[in-house]
């Protein structure tokens, strides 16, 4: 048997994990269907991103003693254009009233 742990951010600043022991040559796959995660957030098995202590991994990887699986929630934007727009509106924060009228 393998004791490991299933993480999900279902939320920003939620977490669920769960503590789950599993037979030995269990995969990351296993785990995830054995977690229940999936079926409660109506999330398919098939198209979840998924990894093993931060490392992007396949449902079929073999899971080892405390491994922990994580469940990655899709992206709300791309991390590329939510630095553009912090950093557009720190510009417009940083320059002085009336700045740039002639």
């Amino acid at each position: 048997m393998v004791h490991v742990e299933v993480a999900f951010s279902a939320l920003p600043r939620q977490v669920e994990v769960l503590s789950l022991t599993l037979p030995r040559g269990a995969t990351v796959g296993d785990a995830l269907s054995a977690s229940g995660l999936i079926e409660r957030h109506a999330l398919a098995l098939s198209t979840v991103t998924c990894g093993v202590w931060g490392r992007r991994c396949e449902l079929s990887r073999l899971l080892h003693e405390g491994d922990r699986v994580e469940l990655y929630r899709a992206l709300v934007v791309n991390p590329k254009q939510a630095r553009r727009l912090r950093d557009q509106g720190q510009r417009k924060a940083k320059r002085p009233a009336g700045a740039g009228r002639s």
